[in-house]
């Protein structure tokens, strides 16, 4: 799991003391131990492994490709002109750096379905299975 200080690093105007980087790095140690412990239940067989890198997510997952028989999955997900304009893709700087085959798998189409579902639930509308059904 990629982190990266709330902020920006050392070099950075709004650099945060070691306090904050420890309490950040341990959430995002508590996180991934969630995700992981999740992977883990009902699957006797399988042994999930995490690890945590303080660095931006591409260049994370480019570097934890160990061989160039590898295969990359980055999910592509689904973001507006204002979060690609401030965020670079991910999945872009996968495919573009990593030395592996990278498979770029779109967001499923029921994706907005559930997003619109959840903000209903927000605002406390009540849900209408015809709704989806009909979107």
């Amino acid at each position: 799991m990629a982190w990266q200080p709330p902020g920006g690093g050392p070099g950075s105007r709004t650099a945060c003391g070691p306090s904050v980087l420890t309490d950040h790095r341990n959430a995002t140690a508590a996180l991934l131990r969630e995700i992981l412990d999740a992977f883990r239940e009902g699957r006797p067989g399988v042994a999930p492994v995490g690890r945590i890198v303080r660095n931006t997510p591409g260049v994370a997952l480019v570097d934890a490709v160990g061989d160039p028989g590898d295969l990359l999955v980055v999910g592509t997900g689904s973001r507006g002109p204002l979060l690609r304009a401030l965020r670079p893709s991910v999945a872009r700087y996968c495919m573009a750096h990593a030395p592996c085959p990278v498979l770029a798998v779109p967001p499923s189409p029921l994706q907005a379905d559930l997003e619109a579902l959840d903000r209903r639930n927000a605002w406390r509308i009540p849900r209408d299975g015809r709704t989806a059904a009909a979107g």
